[in-house]
């Protein structure tokens, strides 16, 4: 069966360079939402299989508050309905000590430095999720 990616990026053109990869190089299906209540909802009604998820999030809110990447996955990880979904965090701030930290911190299940230059690596990692 075909996987759903879910992105969730606030960067259109991000966005777009991943659909395209996810799409053609992938043979996924994508999807793109930055909106929280979106997200929590794609997820628990297993509309997307796994979730590509940026670490910051300029336009994301959640009842309220400004939240980004690492806090919409924990709320993903704390919720036994949506605590098994895959979430690969994506970010341009990739040092090599923060990946262990992000990891840690969300309880995300991978992560992804920014820019994506290896696309055949980059699909293989979210489909062996």
């Amino acid at each position: 069966m075909m996987k759903t990616v879910l992105v969730v990026e606030d960067n259109p053109i991000n966005w777009k360079v991943f659909e395209r990869i996810l799409t053609k190089r992938g043979g996924l299906i994508a999807k793109h939402t930055e909106d929280v209540e979106t997200v929590m909802e794609l997820a628990q009604s297993k509309q997307a299989d796994l979730i590509l998820m940026d670490i910051a999030l300029a336009n994301s809110y959640y009842q309220g508050q400004a939240v980004d990447g690492i806090q919409i996955t924990q709320m993903l990880k704390a919720n036994p309905e949506t605590a098994n979904l895959p979430i690969i965090l994506v970010t341009a701030n990739g040092g090599a000590h923060d990946r262990e930290y992000f990891l840690n911190k969300s309880g995300a299940d991978g992560y992804i430095p920014k820019p994506v230059i290896d696309h055949k690596a980059f699909v293989e990692e979210i489909k062996a999720k």
